[in-house]
């Protein structure tokens, strides 16, 4: 009997942690195991030495169908307990890569729908094949696109939300480009590459300030304009006091490449 299937595979390129979802005859659908194994992932390279960046990308033809439905159709008359347990899984994962220190990288490789769209939206930067496609088809199933809308609507506004969520359009990924889902277009069969090199660019950053940049846009997303000018200024003398800065002048003023410290193993 074959063995199964790893649901995510994983490489490390250099500084950068290369992550595929790994069940192209499912069109990468998100199944118990791959929210698992993305989740656990995503929270390592927290930590990982020497990792500075993760890129994001599907096995196949797909990104990411989303939701497996063989699995939701299998939680039919589950209990409350049961489908709120499998739903606290997904936010887990959403949570996992909206407060990854590491940059994220998603390379959009073929169809982003329904949770597949809401992984793209919850990274930092989104390439996109040019054959690539976007949306939340969610209500033509009867389902709801629940926890993304509220990424959606942060990071779009709520009309253009409103409108994804609501007709279940898939969109281009010229049209999502326009909309500020996608930060740019890759070569046709070039999105991988063209993601690591981003991922490799990102990883020229400071590790601390990257980290505290994410961790800010993160709180202060939805807060009146006096508590996030708070939270920023917060943020701005913990970067003035740490030793990154002080290693980027330095790097600066010395005229070389600064020698970032990403943890207690020493240089990146």
């Amino acid at each position: 009997m074959a063995a199964p299937t790893t649901p995510l595979l994983s490489e490390r390129r250099g500084g950068v942690r290369l992550l595929t979802l790994n069940r192209a005859p499912s069109r990468n659908a998100l199944d118990p195991a791959l929210v698992a194994a993305l989740t656990g992932a995503v929270r390592a390279v927290g930590s990982e030495p020497g990792v500075r960046a993760v890129v994001l990308t599907g096995a196949g033809d797909a990104f990411c169908a989303g939701a497996d439905l063989e699995v939701l159709r299998g939680l039919k008359g589950a209990s409350v307990a049961r489908n709120a347990a499998d739903s606290a899984r997904l936010k887990r994962l959403f949570q996992a890569l909206l407060s990854c220190p590491r940059p994220v990288v998603a390379a959009v490789n073929g169809p982003a729908l329904a949770g597949g769209c809401g992984l793209a939206t919850a990274c930092d930067l989104v390439l996109a094949d040019p054959r690539a496609t976007f949306g939340y088809p969610e209500v033509k199933v009867g389902f709801v696109a629940a926890m993304v809308s509220v990424l959606l609507s942060r990071q779009l506004g709520e009309r253009a939300a409103r409108e994804m969520l609501l007709t279940g359009r898939i969109y281009s990924a010229d049209e999502a480009r326009a909309l500020g889902l996608v930060s740019r277009l890759a070569p046709a069969g070039g999105v991988v590459e063209e993601a690591l090199a981003e991922a490799h660019r990102l990883a020229s950053g400071a590790p601390e300030a990257l980290a505290l940049t994410k961790e800010l846009l993160l709180r202060t997303s939805g807060l009146p304009l006096g508590q996030a000018l708070d939270a920023a200024a917060a943020a701005n003398v913990l970067a003035r006091e740490g030793a990154a800065m002080q290693e980027g002048l330095d790097a600066f003023f010395a005229r070389r490449r600064p020698a970032w410290v990403t943890d207690e193993h020493g240089p990146a």
